[in-house]
């Protein structure tokens, strides 16, 4: 909870709201996903730098959260616990979301191979953006 809540502050002052699930979430909320999904977490010398959550629906591999130290951000870990979830999972496809203001995750998504499918306005000028990407044929 403590690495989402911090990864997430940068993108609330992006969207200037921190009124965002994984700000808001309960640790009984997390819970119930790990119970219908499951993650990985990342460790540099026993700190805990970074964590993903996913789960596989109808041949989709769907990542849910990718949270990641603010002060470690830009290392490699996102994109290194994205290739994990991936590789674990048997989906032809995977999908993530992300906000249209977050140049960074937007970034990092193309970099890792994923297009983007879908845009859905959120009714503040702001747009949730959908990214796809094929894993295996």
């Amino acid at each position: 909870m403590t690495i989402q809540r911090a990864a997430f502050v940068s993108e609330a002052q992006i969207y200037g709201s921190a009124d965002m699930p994984p700000l808001t979430q309960t640790l009984d909320e997390v819970r119930a996903e790990l119970a219908t999904g499951t993650g990985f977490a990342a460790r540099i010398d026993g700190r805990l730098v970074g964590a993903i959550r996913y789960r596989e629906s109808d041949e989709l591999l769907l990542i849910g959260r990718i949270a990641i130290a603010p002060d470690m951000q830009g290392e490699g870990i996102g994109r290194a616990l994205l290739d994990a979830a991936e590789q674990a999972s048997t989906a032809p496809q995977a999908e993530l979301f992300t906000g249209s203001l977050s140049e960074a995750n937007l970034r990092l998504y193309e970099a890792c191979g994923y297009e983007e499918s879908e845009r859905i306005p959120q009714g503040d000028g702001t747009d949730q953006v959908f990214l796809r990407k094929l894993l295996r044929r």
